[in-house]
């Protein structure tokens, strides 16, 4: 192969992938429509539209929009009755949100290890981290993959804890055949620039329990009620209500979804299969009862031998050179500075003593030695170029074989 780009070589590739958000005149068609309306905000037309076909979308009863993908989680636990120094086990390989949802909300998150493969909660770890505080699950769809579902809400059950789905990269993710999102008490979505159904900012939790869905409603809507009056506030609720001007482009996006997940699936499969080629890669496996993924993300694991013993950042930096938009991904969560350095929960007077004075969640990495590993040796691929064409996966799978190739030559 030739020389690597990082090191003066001709690159793989030099034309761009597809552009996200995409290029489509029905957005700004959509947007005009609000601007004639002049309804701009509550009481229009595009929001209840929107969580209407959201819901249906994902196979649910109900949906409420809201102003992003944290705040879903936090109205989910909020109206789950997860709050006031209870503990909510997440794995540690997620965004940040996924864990100042449960502190916003009051409850105290605990990170549980995940699965060696599929990247997702591991269903026997999270039952290890159980305590008698423990009032809920949150299992995260990482990537798009859904989790093992089964097992992790047999764990719920069985000690009586609530199950939430963080479904943030997950739009149209199913689990044997059934999208993802209530298939626990609840779910929330992210709609932030980078998904695959995005309105720049904003969020949406779905459910079957209806009265999940009214507290959800009125926590969103300044504490109002369905069947009260304007100023008829009967419950401490907050104004998370979504714009008219982002229901209206999330429901042209979801027009478009169907078909850009066709294309997404058809490129992740063809894709998978080439790499599974290349020395030392291997992506993202299927969880248990997974059947689809949203594919938000290519999540790939590398053996740090067969690249030389390269660091994720430096193969992320050879993928850039030779054209390919790769990234690093997450830290474990837990070594964030945010955590790692410690949370002084006795600002929070709500706080059981044991979490009196300063949380140090760096020692949850003796409990967390897939992901320690996983974020050592990983590389994204984000959901966009898997929108083009056959060509394109051959340059990535061409780029990533070139790189393992020559490890050892990169600076």
């Amino acid at each position: 192969m030739a020389k690597l780009a990082i090191n003066g070589g001709v690159p793989v590739r030099s034309e761009p992938f597809p552009a996200w958000p995409p290029d489509d005149p029905g957005y700004l068609e959509a947007l005009k429509a609000v601007l004639d309306s002049k309804v701009w905000g509550v009481l229009g037309q595009q929001g209840e539209a929107f969580c209407r076909e959201f819901a249906r979308f994902c196979e649910a009863e109900f949906a409420v929009a809201c102003t992003s993908g944290t705040v879903a989680l936090q109205l989910a636990l909020r109206a789950a009755g997860i709050g006031a120094g209870d503990e909510v086990i997440i794995p540690p390989y997620t965004f940040i949100g996924s864990a100042t949802a449960c502190i916003a909300a009051g409850a105290v998150p605990v990170f549980a290890d995940i699965e060696p493969d599929s990247f997702n909660l591991d269903p026997a770890a999270a039952e290890a981290m159980i305590t008698p505080r423990t009032s809920a699950i949150m299992g995260v769809h990482i990537g798009g993959m859904p989790f093992n579902v089964d097992a992790v809400k047999a764990v719920a059950e069985k000690h009586g804890l609530v199950l939430i789905e963080d479904c943030a990269q997950a739009h149209g993710a199913e689990y044997r055949g059934k999208k993802v999102g209530a298939l626990g008490i609840a779910g929330g979505f992210s709609f932030q620039s980078s998904k695959n159904l995005c309105s720049g900012e904003g969020g949406a939790i779905v459910t079957n329990d209806r009265e999940l869905y009214e507290r959800a409603w009125s926590l969103h809507n300044c504490g109002r009620v369905m069947e009260g009056g304007w100023y008829d506030h009967r419950m401490l609720g907050f104004n998370w209500r979504m714009t008219e001007f982002q229901a209206a482009i999330l429901r042209h996006g979801l027009r478009k979804l169907p078909e850009q997940m066709a294309l997404r699936d058809d490129n992740a499969i063809y894709l998978r299969e080439q790499l599974s080629q290349v020395a030392g890669v291997y992506p993202q496996a299927f969880s248990e009862g997974a059947t689809r993924s949203a594919w938000h993300l290519l999540i790939c694991r590398y053996d740090r031998e067969a690249f030389a013993g390269l660091s994720r950042e430096k193969v992320v930096a050879a993928l850039a050179a030779e054209g390919i938009p790769a990234s690093a991904g997450y830290n474990p969560l837990y070594r964030e500075p945010a955590f790692a350095e410690g949370i002084d929960y006795s600002e929070f007077p709500w706080a059981p003593q044991i979490y009196k004075g300063n949380v140090r969640y760096e020692e949850a990495a003796q409990n967390c030695p897939v992901c320690e590993e996983l974020c050592s040796c990983s590389f994204w691929l984000y959901q966009s170029v898997l929108l083009g064409s056959k060509k394109d996966m051959d340059d990535i799978v061409e780029a990533i074989a070139k790189v393992q190739a020559h490890a050892a030559e990169v600076p």
